[in-house]
């Protein structure tokens, strides 16, 4: 139960940090294709868990505060590359607010995850299933070609998989980058994702030993599954903008303009589209290969 306790802390904290690295939605059930191995550096290697991150481009607070994070990881890992077919600026939005896909993904009927702005970068997480927390943008930088974002979330987990609370922190370090267009002509845009994770109480070796390997494993599935998800509405997008404008408009966590932009930039479109009564409706394309939250909660309840 710990393990599976912890699990669903890193992977909500990753969802609510950044869009491509969550543990909701979940995926329906499928024949997943093998993992490739991880590159992963275990306490103690003689290399500083904060010299991967690139600091030079931060204010002196917030090169600080990654540095502490990354230092007092228990795990850190570095997910696979994934390849995302979408612009750069509809990328960039999409991790700038986390929130929006979020309400989309409500929107679809697939999450129960709420992640609610508090401050600007800032936002209050929680899973419905007990987990709760905040995440913080702390740097956010743009490159001609791509670029990068570092989030920083605390969370904790109260609830029945678990005999006691869990707290942790989680610091996520995405960076993004095109890598030439897919098979249909679509600008493609790579990933790295890195993520510190700090489990409060429990001990090095439970970590090392028993949680990093499956910790890994789902976050790896979950990225590919994101990334998927993230090429398929886009298509869908560039395929019948004003579908997804209509789309946008069921977000209603998310402000009227930002629901609008976000439907434009996923279409590849530089003006928001008015969303009209009688467009196709691409809900069911896109939430057709994830569990709905009633299929999720039964998931929960077993």
């Amino acid at each position: 139960m710990v393990a599976r306790s912890v699990a669903i802390l890193a992977g909500v904290l990753l969802a609510g940090g950044v869009s491509l690295g969550g543990e909701e939605p979940r995926p329906r059930p499928l024949a997943v294709p093998g993992i490739g191995p991880h590159e992963q550096r275990p306490a103690g290697d003689g290399r500083r868990p904060e010299e991967r991150i690139p600091l030079a481009g931060m204010s002196a607070a917030v090169r600080d505060t990654v540095e502490r994070a990354a230092r007092s990881a228990t795990i850190h890992r570095s997910l696979p590359p994934g390849s995302v077919s979408c612009d750069a600026a509809f990328l960039d939005f999409a991790l700038a607010r986390p929130d929006a896909m979020v309400d989309l993904w409500r929107a679809l009927g697939i999450s129960r995850l709420s992640l609610d702005p508090v401050a600007p970068g800032q936002w209050r997480l929680a899973d419905g299933y007990g987990t709760t927390g905040t995440v913080h943008l702390l740097h956010r930088e743009r490159t001609a070609t791509g670029g990068m974002c570092i989030f920083l979330a605390h969370g904790g987990y109260t609830g029945a998989l678990s005999p006691r609370d869990l707290s942790g922190s989680c610091l996520v370090v995405v960076r993004y980058d095109a890598i030439g267009p897919d098979r249909e002509g679509r600008e493609r845009q790579g990933v790295k994702i890195d993520a510190y994770l700090d489990v409060d109480g429990l001990g090095l070796e439970i970590v090392t030993r028993t949680l990093q390997p499956l910790i890994m494993r789902s976050a790896a599935a979950n990225m590919r599954e994101i990334c998927l998800f993230v090429s398929q509405l886009t298509a869908a997008a560039a395929r019948n903008p004003v579908a997804m404008a209509r789309l946008g408009e069921r977000m209603q966590r998310t402000p009227p303009q930002d629901r609008r932009a976000f439907a434009a930039l996923a279409a590849g479109l530089p003006l928001p589209i008015a969303p009209t009564e009688n467009a196709e409706d691409i809900r069911d394309e896109l939430a057709g290969r994830w569990l709905t939250v009633e299929q999720l909660d039964a998931t929960m309840r077993r």
